[in-house]
């Protein structure tokens, strides 16, 4: 029989929280070109909890440079596979066709969107035989690499705080004709899911026009109750998750 999850008292004072947290805050995820707004909303997030009472450590987690072109690596050739199925035949919506053969081709072609698309070539790409060992193998013991970042990080730290992404959100479509743009929006979130451990983001705080900052938390495997009350003893002493920006942003 398995064990109940661990209730998580909400009640908890901050103060109670924080006292003796050890956080870490990783070199790698203030990089050149971070915006500006973006840093200083999180450093003042974490000199806060360091005034209620939490160590705050500089860490070094340094194969994070590799987390976005493993991930899109590993992500399309698991797309390439999983999405194998939705032919028209055995799942999802189907074509109309004269024959098995057009209802695959016109059915894929017609349903699957243009980042769908790349992923599954990306992906079939880095499986086919003579790449997968150059592609997927190696993406794979990177992979094994950022784990063990993380793993060598707790041993010192409770928990790691960092952005959650470089920039504020971006216009809808801004980077439609760039997806190696839009990918690298996603450098702060990718070594944690390669990694197979927990993070939340809150917000910490809002850039010149109006756009809301996160900070993300991140912590060992299975520790979720852990940054849920990180997250809310945060909560408990800020009112960012309440206000409304004052100017209007357009999309």
């Amino acid at each position: 029989m398995k064990s109940p999850l661990p209730e998580i008292n909400l009640e908890k004072p901050a103060e109670e929280i924080f006292n003796g947290l050890r956080i870490g805050v990783p070199e790698e995820y203030f990089i050149k070109g971070i915006q500006t707004e973006v840093e200083s909303c999180v450093m003042e997030a974490i000199k806060s909890l360091e005034s209620l009472g939490a160590q705050v450590k500089t860490i070094r987690l340094p194969h994070t440079k590799y987390a976005v072109p493993v991930y899109y690596i590993l992500a399309p050739a698991e797309a390439s596979a999983n999405l194998a199925r939705y032919d028209g035949i055995r799942y999802g919506e189907r074509a109309n066709a004269n024959s098995i053969w057009d209802i695959f081709q016109e059915t894929r072609g017609e349903k699957f969107g243009q980042e769908v698309k790349r992923r599954i070539m990306l992906g079939t790409y880095a499986l086919s035989a003579g790449y997968y060992e150059a592609y997927y193998g190696q993406a794979q013991k990177v992979r094994t690499l950022i784990k063990k970042d993380f793993e060598l990080a707790f041993d010192e730290v409770d928990i790691i705080a960092a952005p959650v992404a470089p920039t504020t959100a971006f216009r809808i479509g801004e980077h439609g004709d760039d997806p190696l743009s839009m990918y690298l929006e996603d450098a702060f979130t990718l070594p944690a899911n390669l990694a197979g451990i927990p993070g939340i983001s809150f917000p910490v705080g809002f850039d010149d026009n109006g756009l809301p900052v996160g900070l993300q938390i991140m912590a060992p495997a299975c520790q979720e109750e852990m940054i849920l009350q990180v997250a809310n003893a945060y909560q408990q002493v800020t009112d960012w998750h309440k206000v409304i920006p004052k100017k209007k942003f357009i999309f």
